[in-house]
């Protein structure tokens, strides 16, 4: 150890000093260039101009960057703050430009809530050799660089004059250059605010900031009640056998990977010879599942959503419960984000996880069938109560696919082995996530078949998406893009329905009516209100607008 440092000194000592200015501007670079090269990429694709002035063009905006840069470093890196300033710059940007540059995701608030939400298995999953090789170019060799650099002793006055001229030539750049492609910028970042989502590591920085101010779980705020008038209505002629539904929530699967939405592939050859009503074109409230999942329980239109009144007011598990069903959520993913903290959480126990899961404490969703069929076999047979059963899929969770289905449903090849999917071939990642979906219609279809076995309840089921996935569309990985301009792979999701006979039996007409409307566009709007009527369950919330049942009640009536 003594040798090393001993060695480290000498090496330190044979580097030429430089000034504090010539240092800044060397971070200024580093951050400006050697960070951003995606978000460049994405500039010149959207620029109008070809050849040279395409190439005048991202020079500009790569002088533009550098220079703000530089003026940042000049603003707050002093001699004595410098090094851990850029130090700290320089690990923020190293880490927001892999994902950015490597994954194509944009950094928002959004994207951070994603980061505080998640779980150890999640952050597993996105370490790979890249990421380490990344990290040891973009952060470890800086930030090395930097510890062994000296700084010259400059007077004060000298030091504060030079400051004040780089900081003068940064805000000349910044301002002659984006005056001479004002019309060229205002056109790119009015049509795509979220570019600067893209800029490393004020990207981190901002939504960091933005998310602490506004998405931030406030602490001690009271629970709002909500739908305290809700009560069970009794249909005439209905049938006294108690309703028990099962609710799938699944975990980033898209619609346009499902044989029951025109998929090439056999994706659902279980399930598309179940007897269900497949919805064709449903969207999502978000693209994460921090904002998905609360909100498609939260009784508010994505339009409209609070998230911070979502965090503190009661949803649909709450309002069954009053009404009087015995609502119960069993999870395979990393929690309800909320939506069932007053409901009760079914522990799965030690002998089906050492069944289903890896030593990294992932499971496969059979935990989640043998989690249902141990719940059912457990009700007591004098227990008459309705019940509502909440299933959290694991589903298709990425980046790491191939280990969201066993050998037996790995059929479609070659496969993406590794969690680092930007370096497999678009076929192979394309066929692991498709065989993700396979694994999930046999879940799906399981789920099904143990419901049919029941006849000590009507039994339905419905199964709904979070949100999807990109696998490499227009060089964007995973989820989470900004719900504006997030391309469908992400936003378009799969939703479908099966009824036992008993209570097909019971609403019949209805069911008839939404099979005719199975491929008109809905959303996870329209859980809420319509999973209250499927329940027979009334409310003065019950916004009969987005309920899936009401025209077709209507017509009923008529």
């Amino acid at each position: 150890m003594q040798n090393l440092k001993a060695k480290l000194s000498q090496l330190r000592n044979k580097i030429k000093p430089i000034s504090l200015g010539q240092f800044n501007l060397l971070i200024a670079l580093w951050l400006g260039i050697i960070l951003n090269i995606g978000f460049y990429e994405k500039v010149n694709e959207l620029t109008p101009y070809q050849g040279f002035k395409a190439g005048l063009f991202i020079t500009a905006t790569i002088c533009i960057v550098i220079a703000f840069y530089n003026l940042v470093m000049q603003l707050f890196a002093w001699k004595w703050t410098a090094k851990v300033f850029a130090i700290i710059l320089i690990v923020i940007g190293g880490f927001s430009s892999y994902f950015v540059n490597s994954l194509g995701i944009i950094i928002t608030s959004d994207q951070v809530q994603n980061m505080m939400q998640t779980d150890i298995k999640e952050v597993n999953d996105l370490l790979s050799p890249q990421l380490l090789t990344w990290m040891s170019g973009a952060i470890v060799l800086p930030v090395f660089a930097i510890l062994l650099v000296r700084l010259k002793d400059e007077a004060a006055l000298k030091m504060l004059l030079k400051k004040a001229v780089y900081s003068f030539a940064s805000l000349a750049i910044i301002g002659g250059l984006l005056f001479s492609f004002y019309v060229d910028f205002a056109a790119i970042f009015r049509e795509h605010r979220d570019l600067k989502g893209m800029i490393s590591p004020q990207n981190a920085i901002a939504s960091t900031t933005s998310y602490f101010h506004k998405k931030a779980p406030k602490k001690n705020l009271p629970l709002l009640t909500y739908g305290d008038d809700a009560h069970l209505v009794e249909k005439i002629g209905s049938l006294n056998t108690p309703k028990l539904m099962v609710l799938v929530v699944g975990e980033t699967a898209r619609a346009e990977s499902f044989l029951l939405n025109g998929y090439s592939k056999n994706t659902n050859p279980k399930l598309s010879k179940q007897d269900i009503i497949n919805f064709s074109q449903v969207s999502s409230c978000g693209t994460a599942t921090a904002v998905s999942v609360p909100c498609m329980f939260s009784g508010m239109p994505r339009d409209a959503y609070d998230e911070e009144l979502a965090s503190h007011r009661e949803g649909l598990l709450d309002i069954a419960q009053r009404a009087g069903y015995k609502v119960t959520w069993i999870d395979n993913n990393s929690g309800c984000k909320g939506a069932c903290d007053r409901v009760e959480e079914f522990e799965i126990p030690k002998e089906l996880k050492q069944k289903w899961c890896d030593n990294s404490g992932e499971c496969l969703d059979g935990i989640l069938v043998d989690s249902l069929k141990l719940y059912l076999g457990k009700i007591p047979d004098k227990d008459k109560a309705p019940r509502l059963i909440v299933l959290h899929q694991m589903g298709s969770h990425g980046p790491a696919y191939f280990k969201r289905s066993t050998d037996e449903f790995k059929n479609f090849k070659p496969t993406c082995d590794t969690n680092a999917i930007q370096g497999c071939s678009q076929e192979a990642l394309i066929n692991s996530y498709d065989n993700t979906i396979l694994y999930t219609d046999h879940v799906l279809s399981e789920l099904i078949d143990t419901l049919k076995q029941d006849t000590k309840y009507q039994t339905g089921f419905w199964y709904l998406s979070d949100h999807g996935e990109s696998t490499g569309e227009k060089g964007l990985y995973l989820h989470g893009a900004p719900y504006a301009i997030a391309p469908s792979q992400q936003t378009h999701v799969p939703m479908l329905m099966w009824f036992s006979p008993q209570w097909k039996q019971s609403i019949s007409h209805e069911l008839d009516c939404l099979n005719q409307r199975k491929n008109q566009q809905f959303s996870q709007d329209n859980l809420f209100p319509s999973m209250l009527s499927l329940l027979g369950i009334n409310t003065k919330v019950l916004d009969s607008k987005l309920n899936m049942f009401n025209q077709c009640n209507a017509k009923t009536r008529a």
